[in-house]
């Protein structure tokens, strides 16, 4: 009996399946040693959703831990500004070495700009493309966490994360407004659709000008834990280093949010 032989069309569907494939497998076994993978993300920007994802990082590398944080907001890329942080990683071999500042290990889109201001203008496949690199190519060596910053929203780079990278949880951010919370809502159908753990949600921007509580209604409403909020302070202005190393009242509440997303990532008995 003969086997009908395939057009065109079906070879390249298969051999973009088996591609695929392939990505995700090398990539699973790139991250093995990564104990816990964190994805920070939000519905819109302008949340602090980076300034967030920086100083979790920046608190786990203070208690001790080994930490990475992978930026992949390719377009718009902030973490490296955030750390301020300019060596760029080393390149062996076709391996990326990240960066290290503050005790955490940083890749990042933002230092393979030749300028800071430069607009990365590319459509979903290069950007695709380029996440699939970063999470091929890092050695990212032992780690007990990493942290991913996504992009906001819920298009291509977010998606690409989501289905290539084996997250644990995430931390949705929003801010007390109510269309920041619309859209926080909106992202973690996303989650719930791809079937990943959301750990809890996070209040940004907290205080009398934007007012409070729209992250523990959401949390209500979604089913969810709080792990808590962050005032709108002063003390984010001095920018030589993440926040929580300068502030103790920023300290405290950053450490109160990173014990409650700990106990979330811990197996139930």
């Amino acid at each position: 009996m003969t086997t009908p032989q395939q057009t065109p069309q079906q070879q390249a569907r298969l051999e973009a399946i088996k591609k695929n494939w392939q990505q995700k497998r090398q990539i699973t076994q790139n991250l093995s040693q990564i104990k816990n993978k964190i994805g920070v993300y939000s519905g819109k920007g302008g949340v602090g959703k980076t300034t967030a994802a920086v100083n979790i990082a920046t608190l786990l590398a203070e208690k001790g831990c080994k930490v990475g944080l992978l930026d992949v907001d390719i377009d718009c890329p902030n973490v490296t500004k955030a750390l301020g942080i300019s060596d760029r990683p080393k390149h062996e071999n076709g391996i990326l070495i990240p960066s290290e500042r503050f005790g955490v290990k940083v890749i990042s889109m933002a230092f393979f700009q030749q300028q800071e201001e430069e607009a990365i203008i590319w459509r979903g496949p290069m950007i695709s493309n380029a996440i699939n690199q970063f999470l091929q190519m890092t050695e990212w060596g032992d780690l007990d966490y990493l942290i991913v910053d996504l992009p906001p929203g819920t298009s291509d780079s977010p998606l690409t994360v989501m289905q290539t990278v084996p997250l644990d949880g995430f931390v949705v951010i929003t801010t007390p407004q109510l269309l920041a919370k619309l859209d926080a809502k909106r992202c973690i159908n996303m989650i719930r659709k791809l079937n990943i753990q959301v750990l809890g949600i996070v209040e940004n921007y907290s205080g009398e000008i934007f007012g409070y509580g729209a992250g523990e209604d959401l949390a209500r409403e979604m089913s969810l834990p709080f792990l808590g909020s962050l005032e709108l302070r002063a003390d984010y202005r001095d920018e030589t280093q993440p926040t929580v190393l300068s502030s103790q009242a920023v300290h405290a509440e950053y450490g109160y949010i990173v014990d409650n997303m700990i106990d979330r990532l811990q197996p139930s008995d």
